[in-house]
């Protein structure tokens, strides 16, 4: 089975060699970057993966601002990605966590009956007081989270998608595929969400603003969660919001965003079970001396930005807001004040 995976990077260099690795455990066998302003040596990386066959790397071909979208509708022509089987559309800070069988995507196709799409739950992951950056594997350090169910006060979460080669795509969003007009009955694809139940009708048609890109996550991880290391540690988020959004250009990460996803509810520790195959497979890409030192330099270079970045009177104000804000998220204290 043929998998793609599907990404765009911005200043992810520290970060590249587990994300591919872990894909591989799952069962990606090949990758489709696209990066843009990079200035931490994610592209210097990128192409010397690359120049060994272990991914694709294009500059992201976006002539606008929204340089996620432009890249999905240019990998949708990609032969990679039209040769596939399957695609998976994530960012780099996102694991595909897969409770049955080894953990693997094909043993969730079959566990989910083998739709034309599968739709897996977000599950964002907590900072946990990790203020320093250190390059280990992101899943072994950040294992607190929200209540699974409820997300800040949202019982609908968002969601990203494996596609199969015969999904009727008009174009590839980057939560969901959005389906060509003139479905019939009789041809309406087969779309599952974590737990191999149909996704619901609204989010399956896009005929809800509010449902284009989540619906309910109860009971819809029994066999696949998304694992979301959206702010990994203090320093990390730092540097993050000095590189702003891949997907957008100058936009700002700030304290509201960090509080909404910083609650360390729950603790999930079930992905755990990836590491001894996932070191494995660190270890195997980064045996290549050019890769480790290429690896070694973003982890410098990451650091570096850090250091310019905390002698910032701005960023120091941020890195004090954030140590001092709240466990809760800014809906769960509004809710506690109004029943108060």
């Amino acid at each position: 089975m043929r998998i793609t995976a599907v990404t765009c990077v911005k200043n992810e260099g520290p970060f590249l060699i587990e994300w591919i690795a872990f894909n591989r455990v799952i069962g990606v066998t090949d990758h489709l970057f696209y990066s843009n302003d990079c200035d931490d040596g994610t592209d210097a990386m990128l192409d010397a993966l690359a120049a060994r066959g272990i991914v694709e790397h294009l500059p992201n071909p976006a002539q606008g601002r929204n340089y996620q979208m432009e890249a999905l509708k240019h990998a949708a022509r990609q032969p990679v990605v039209t040769g596939a089987d399957w695609t998976w559309i994530a960012d780099v800070d996102e694991f595909l966590n897969i409770h049955v069988g080894d953990g693997t995507i094909p043993e969730l196709i079959e566990a989910c009956g083998d739709p034309h799409a599968i739709s897996v739950t977000f599950q964002f992951m907590a900072n946990g007081g990790i203020e320093t950056y250190e390059d280990r594997p992101v899943i072994e350090q950040f294992t607190y989270t929200h209540n699974p169910d409820i997300w800040c006060d949202e019982l609908a979460q968002e969601v990203k998608t494996l596609t199969r080669h015969d999904f009727p795509v008009q174009y590839f969003g980057a939560h969901r595929p959005f389906m060509k007009g003139g479905i019939t009955k009789a041809t309406r694809p087969g779309w599952t969400d974590g737990s191999g139940r149909d996704v619901p009708w609204k989010f399956r048609t896009a005929a809800n603003k509010n449902r284009k890109r989540k619906f309910p996550a109860k009971g819809a991880r029994a066999f696949a969660t998304l694992n979301h290391y959206a702010l990994r540690s203090l320093d990390s988020y730092l540097v993050k919001n000095d590189r702003g959004d891949v997907n957008r250009e100058n936009r700002e990460f700030d304290d509201s965003y960090w509080r909404e996803r910083n609650d360390a509810a729950w603790e999930e520790r079930s992905i755990l079970r990836y590491l001894p195959r996932l070191r494995a497979e660190m270890a195997a890409l980064m045996s290549d001396p050019e890769i480790a030192d290429l690896h070694a330099a973003a982890c410098a270079a990451h650091r570096a930005k850090r250091d310019k970045l905390i002698a910032q009177p701005g960023y120091q104000d941020l890195r004090a807001r954030l140590l001092a804000a709240p466990q809760e998220s800014p809906a769960e204290i509004a809710l506690m004040e109004l029943i108060a």
